[in-house]
């Protein structure tokens, strides 16, 4: 009997233990779809790169007021990353302070396209500030690559927030195949020129805080709207 009772005692821990496996292959699938489908690519879908222009040696246009491009370019960057986190999204900055990526221009671009291919994000956006021999333009303007629909699809978010910010001096977006950043980057990118240091008046605007800030703001809106837009496409 005792001998009997042992059997029937094993195989009942055997049938627990084999039930206990089999449950945990179930919760781990269960968790590999949830980490690795439709919610990891929607998080991508979540993810921007901010590229803020120049850096370090490389201090790009010098406005007429005698402000550099680069630490426009950055400040604006870190108040758009801060809207943009307030709003769900992940970002990737590619630089976050004044410093350039690498000790050649040339490699310095290289850098900064291969952090946008790796990071695989929603959209690049590279935020720069515009010159003009003609001191009297300005306004902001949205580049993107010739040929890339999302590109220019979310150019024209941006470009259509840039306006409202801006009505009385409005641009159109214009298609690129020059620009490094434009014809390396595999994911959709943008360059976003926020106003023209030529201009004296906008350059100091672009000099101070509060206009950074709302430049950052309009930029952070226009990039939500594009996200938003393809989150309603992805979910179809």
């Amino acid at each position: 009997m005792k001998k009997t009772g042992c059997i029937l005692m094993a195989a009942v821990l055997m049938a627990l233990i084999l039930a206990c496996r089999g449950a945990g292959k179930i919760l781990k699938s269960s968790f590999t779809e949830t980490t690795t489908g439709v919610p990891d690519s929607g998080t991508k879908k979540r993810l921007v790169v901010l590229d803020a222009g120049h850096g370090g040696m490389d201090c790009g246009k010098v406005g007429a007021n005698g402000i550099e491009e680069k630490e426009v370019n950055l400040k604006i960057t870190k108040l758009t990353e801060k809207f943009l986190t307030q709003d769900g999204i992940d970002v990737v900055l590619t630089r976050t302070d004044d410093e350039r990526l690498a000790d050649s221009q040339v490699e310095d671009l290289e850098k900064r396209v291969e952090i946008m291919n790796e990071s695989e994000a929603a959209l690049v956006v590279s935020i720069h500030q515009n010159s003009y021999s003609d001191p009297s333009v300005s306004g902001a303007q949205v580049f993107y690559c010739t040929g890339s629909e999302e590109g220019e699809a979310a150019a024209g978010l941006l470009q259509e927030k840039l306006n409202e910010m801006n009505p009385e001096h409005q641009k159109e977006i214009k298609a690129n195949d020059t620009y490094y950043i434009l014809k390396n980057t595999r994911v959709p990118v943008v360059i976003v020129e926020c106003g023209f240091l030529s201009n004296y008046e906008e350059a100091e605007k672009l000099a101070g805080e509060e206009y950074q800030t709302i430049v950052a703001e309009v930029v952070a809106d226009g990039v939500v709207s594009y996200i938003e837009s393809g989150e309603e496409l992805f979910s179809r």
